[in-house]
């Protein structure tokens, strides 16, 4: 359910300091100072998905400014992406200086000195969400604070309208719905920030060989990581996702698909091997990454022919095939990359 915030039915006097709570309450500590003797009303109009805060700020003229005193009090690290409707912005972020006007949009980040003046009335939507789950490097990211995106061209404008959409079905979403297109979203910015940054240009085919191979190496020492997927190995080597797709295309299988290799591998040896231990079929499917036992076999049985069970029970009888006899016969067991 939305959460709303206003200042309507107050009297002018009373709505400078339930102006500054509430916008400290609804995104981070901030200090607040009302151009206007008689301050106009605000609102603000929030919904969760997910990460994302999603509100809608409708005010008059004021100066919005993130201090050291307020970063000391308060060190969670949170970014916030304005999308200007109504009236412009002037902000203040790294040294630099932007006029944010409407169908613009920009990037503030809590953990450091912003200064924002709007001299109107205005109406923005922003979405507030902890810089952790902005996969993007520091310096790329610091280097586009305080820029006026244009929503009118290019891929700003892509960006811009996924996020002004995401924003008005806010309300309607459930929660599920709400995280999925939320991690869209935030994929689609660091896309931006990447693009912004020259990170898509073509790299030699020596250096993309090379990235492939530390690429192949980190995902070969965290096999056992359930969660290790795409974004997270493409942060771990300051590439998109999808140049890290990119590169596994170009040997013709997805990333999935050469990590579900891997790990299949790993299990098809360590089945034959855990009897002695006492590892059981679930144990051995856990230790390698996977944590649906009945996902497991699926995968396993597309492999390579037969459930797990029956290979460790083939094995045991000395009827699996050794290594030497599926490089004679490639119709056996899978073999990895």
């Amino acid at each position: 359910m939305p959460v709303v915030l206003s200042t309507a039915s107050l009297s002018a006097a009373e709505r400078g300091e339930r102006w500054h709570h509430a916008v400290s309450h609804t995104f981070i500590p901030l200090d607040v100072r009302l151009l206007e003797d008689d301050p106009s009303p605000g609102s603000i109009v929030s919904n969760r998905l997910g990460p994302l805060q999603v509100s809608r700020v409708e005010a008059g003229p004021q100066v919005v400014t993130r201090s050291r005193r307020l970063i000391a009090r308060d060190a969670k690290e949170f970014l916030i992406l304005t999308l200007q409707r109504r009236g412009s912005a002037l902000k203040e972020q790294d040294g630099r200086e932007a006029r944010i006007g409407p169908g613009d949009f920009s990037l503030s980040d809590s953990s450091r000195l912003f200064r924002k003046k709007v001299e109107t009335a205005f109406c923005f939507t922003s979405f507030h969400f902890p810089r952790r789950d902005l996969r993007v490097r520091d310096e790329d990211l610091r280097a586009l604070t305080a820029t006026a995106f244009s929503g009118r061209e290019g891929s700003a404008a892509l960006v811009g309208t996924y996020f002004a959409r995401l924003a008005r079905e806010a309300a309607h979403l459930d929660a599920a719905a709400g995280r999925q297109f939320a991690a869209t979203a935030l994929d689609l910015l660091a896309l931006l920030i990447d693009e912004r940054s020259g990170r898509f240009a073509p790299q030699a085919p020596e250096a993309a060989a090379a990235t492939l191979v530390r690429v192949k190496d980190h995902i070969l020492r965290h096999l056992a990581d359930p969660g290790l997927a795409p974004p997270a190995i493409a942060a771990a080597h300051f590439v998109s996702v999808r140049y890290l797709h990119k590169l596994f295309q170009a040997e013709g299988v997805t990333v999935g698909e050469w990590i579900r290799t891997q790990r299949l591998e790993r299990c098809r040896r360590d089945l034959l091997r855990s009897p002695a231990f006492g590892d059981g079929v679930a144990a051995v499917a856990r230790r390698w990454g996977f944590t649906s036992p009945s996902h497991f076999s699926r995968s396993f049985r597309a492999a390579y022919g037969m459930a797990p069970r029956e290979w460790r029970m083939n094995g045991l009888a000395g009827d699996a095939p050794t290594d030497e006899a599926e490089r004679e016969h490639p119709g056996g067991a899978a073999r990895c990359p």
